[in-house]
């Protein structure tokens, strides 16, 4: 069990879990995930972790297809500028490995913006804290979990 399973346990929410072998040799962790798990890329969503102009982390949940609009997403957190965050501030502050960042059981709650395009889907797909293992849930769900919000972010 990962810290977002056991979230997705403690809130009683209806979800799916699926395991592949992760391939050391491949860091496009989400692109792995799609095609080992047979699933559409639009479905798929990588966690990102970012660095408002605040100092302030955040979290963005964006298609692995898609890039993330970092103009977009800061405008979506009420802040001017985000950029990627420092690797050792992603892992410190979520708990996970990168590739294998959930936005579910972080051990520091952040702000998280999933994008609007998750809606459009009854269930969705993001890491459940370990490579090689996704968590297939509502898009609803998640937003709820992590008191996150949609928003058009890529």
């Amino acid at each position: 069990m990962t810290p977002a399973i056991n979230a997705a346990n403690k809130a009683k929410i209806h979800y799916h879990i699926h395991e592949y072998q992760h391939d050391p040799d491949n860091q496009a962790f989400g692109l792995e995930a799609v095609e080992k798990l047979n699933l559409n890329a639009a479905q798929v969503f990588k966690t990102l972790v970012t660095q408002l102009d605040n100092g302030k982390l955040a979290v963005a949940v964006v298609p692995v297809s898609d890039k993330l609009n970092l103009k977009q997403f800061a405008k979506a957190c009420g802040a001017k500028k985000a950029a990627m965050a420092d690797k050792q501030d992603v892992q410190r502050s979520s708990g996970y490995v990168l590739g294998g960042v959930s936005p579910l059981g972080q051990k520091k709650a952040l702000m998280t913006v999933v994008d609007i395009s998750a809606r459009q889907f009854d269930a969705i797909y993001v890491s459940a804290g370990r490579r090689g293992l996704e968590i297939e849930l509502s898009p609803d769900d998640l937003v709820k979990l992590t008191r996150g919000t949609f928003a058009d972010i890529k």
